[in-house]
């Protein structure tokens, strides 16, 4: 019979989120995949683990998931770690899982924190319907276009970000997704935890002239939203507040079009349903 692959998560900060069941499974197992050996090693010497490591990454992937797929099949038992949270998430560990389900092995998740869902269940945005886009693209026109990609989506938008461009993308956010109600939450767990909240102009005020430090996770509300003020009015009102200060007809509809998640023709067409 072919042996288990455990999919163990470990701590994003703070070590005393480790769970009873991940130790256990960790010290069970025959070998433990992870992300960096060193860094690992330091996670098990914590809780007195001496199980062996294997290095696992995206550089070397697809080689080492055939040949924990082989141990598995020979009955061997392989735990999946990354360096922090949950492997699969944005980590190595889709290709070990293919491999295991192939073979007949069983999947095992062992459950554990993920940065995401926290920044999400604390950010005081809706949690109903959730996208989570992983790490945004790295130059700006891809971002931007990743952004008008999930305008109109109906959910709330997730995203990771990291410290030197979290301020870049908050500006394309705000460019192509309008001023909608964000958090920012970055060292989730850790001892400089933070959790900023406002609208996405603000935080872009907030981090402009500001370095931060950590990895960020990017929550944004959703297109329609009633915890967005600019789009809890109608599209001529909201129109007319533009125009009053100073923005001419066709670029407050082109602006609205972007508050609300929707393409200018779709803005357009509300807005003569509206004067109807």
């Amino acid at each position: 019979m072919p042996g288990t692959l455990y999919l163990v998560a470990t701590p994003i900060g703070n070590l005393q989120d480790m769970t009873f069941r991940a130790v256990e499974v960790l010290r069970s197992v025959d070998v433990i995949a992870c992300e960096d050996t060193r860094h690992t090693r330091k996670l098990l010497n914590a809780f007195e683990i001496s199980t062996k490591l294997a290095s696992y990454h995206e550089h070397n992937e697809e080689e080492r998931a055939d040949e924990f797929a082989k141990l598995l099949a020979e009955g061997k038992s392989v735990a999946v770690v990354s360096d922090a949270g949950t492997p699969g998430i944005n980590d190595p560990g889709f290709r070990v899982v293919q491999k295991a389900i192939e073979i007949g092995a069983d999947v095992v998740p062992i459950p554990g924190a993920v940065a995401f869902v926290n920044a999400v269940i604390a950010s005081g945005l809706p949690t109903d319907s959730i996208y989570f886009g992983g790490f945004l693209p790295s130059k700006t026109g891809d971002r931007k276009k990743r952004f008008r990609e999930v305008a109109a989506i109906p959910a709330t938008l997730v995203f990771y970000e990291t410290p030197h461009r979290i301020a870049a993308a908050i500006r394309d956010a705000l460019t192509e997704l309008g001023d909608r109600q964000a958090v920012a939450a970055r060292e989730l767990t850790k001892m400089h935890e933070e959790i900023i909240r406002g609208m996405l102009s603000e935080l872009f005020e907030r981090f402009a002239s500001d370095q931060p430090r950590g990895e960020f996770v990017l929550v944004i509300d959703r297109a329609g939203s009633e915890t967005s003020p600019s789009i809890s009015i109608s599209i001529s009102d909201r129109i007319a507040q533009l125009e009053i200060e100073g923005v001419d007809h066709k670029t407050a509809l082109k602006q609205v079009a972007k508050e609300r998640g929707i393409g200018k023709s779709e803005a357009y067409r509300l807005l003569q349903s509206e004067k109807q």
